[in-house]
């Protein structure tokens, strides 16, 4: 099946959205378990509780009686009422991160109170497109000090889209700045995993949103075989992905390939398919790959690999560097919910 396809469905009570590319699973974004706090995007009304010395950094009260840490903020008082808004997922029994730069994003416009100008994605390269965006974006932020990025998914769409996009992310962007004063209390929610796929997926081919898609598709049984850490790869070789405590340990086998490149090629798979595999499963944070043998001299090769396969993911991911023992660090973003056990049970 050719082209792009977008399934949204609900498995044990939570929303899915799985994305297909010309019939692979390419994307996946599942809601959070019923008792996890609040996902990336909430905003909440909070108070500042106490500094961390030596870290310069502040925990902050939220609702619910969570806490959130705010890295680089040695000026706020304790008692202080401040907007934040949670820029990852927290790991269990730690602080939830937080920012005070609030951004409210929709599908072509993205609107920043703490950060004045009007910016056009610098995807977009085609001047005369920039052009019209920029006219859409002075029009639509008239009057306003706040800040606003024109996203990549408005060259393609009409004006009048563009503008109340606009429109309602300034509308809420006003409403909720102006709301400092009052009791700790969440003032907008996290975007569930339908809304994240009309906001950040491009434009498919198809939508289906009738109850059974997955399945139909063969897309459910993708879905079901996450669970196993091991991936086939080209030529023979594996990958595997194993979330720690501590970190995301990845390991890449050449399988029955003995040959005197085997161990290259298995790691340019590898690494090739590594962005996929964490989308897929929601990971994030710390990450070491044992590469499969492999010769200082072709380390440049696969770091080019790599900064290749993670240039169109859309998680933000660092490349650290190489380890000692010849192991390669990575650090992304925990912007997403990992698959647990319940939700791929739901699945079957």
């Amino acid at each position: 099946m050719k082209g792009s396809a977008i399934f949204l469905e609900t498995f044990g009570g939570r929303r899915v959205a799985a994305r297909c590319v010309d019939g692979r699973l390419d994307d996946l974004l599942v809601d959070a378990p019923a008792a996890a706090p609040p996902g990336p995007g909430a905003i909440a009304r909070a108070v500042a509780d106490r500094p961390v010395k030596g870290m310069g950094g502040v925990f902050v009260r939220l609702p619910d009686g969570a806490s959130g840490y705010l890295k680089g903020e040695k000026t706020l008082a304790s008692g202080q009422p401040l907007l934040v808004q949670i820029t990852g997922r927290a790991e269990p029994g730690k602080a939830i991160p937080l920012t005070r730069r609030l951004l409210f994003k929709s599908r072509y416009a993205i609107v920043s109170p703490g950060a004045p100008g009007l910016n056009v994605s610098r995807t977009i390269r085609d001047e005369e497109a920039r052009g019209r965006l920029r006219l859409l974006a002075e029009d639509g932020m008239d009057g306003s000090a706040m800040g606003l990025i024109v996203r990549t998914g408005a060259a393609a769409a009409e004006e009048d889209d563009i503008l109340n996009d606009i429109a309602d992310m300034r509308s809420l962007a006003e409403a909720v700045t102006a709301d400092v004063s009052g009791p700790v209390e969440w003032l907008t929610d996290a975007p569930d995993a339908h809304h994240l796929a009309w906001r950040d997926w491009p434009g498919p081919d198809t939508v289906s949103t009738e109850p059974g898609g997955l399945a139909a598709s063969g897309v459910l049984d993708e879905i079901a075989a996450l669970s196993d850490p091991n991936t086939p790869l080209p030529g023979g070789g594996s990958i595997a992905i194993e979330p720690t405590r501590a970190l995301i340990a990845v390991d890449v086998n050449t399988g029955r390939d003995t040959s005197p490149a085997a161990g290259l090629k298995a790691n340019l798979a590898a690494l090739a398919a590594l962005p996929r595999g964490l989308r897929l499963r929601g990971l994030g944070g710390q990450i070491v790959v044992d590469l499969a043998p492999l010769a200082k001299k072709n380390r440049k090769q696969a770091e080019q690999a790599l900064k290749h396969a993670l240039k169109d993911d859309p998680v933000e991911t660092a490349f650290i560097g190489w380890t000692p023992l010849g192991h390669v660090e990575l650090s992304r973003k925990r912007e997403r919910w990992p698959l647990d056990s319940a939700f791929l049970d739901s699945t079957r």
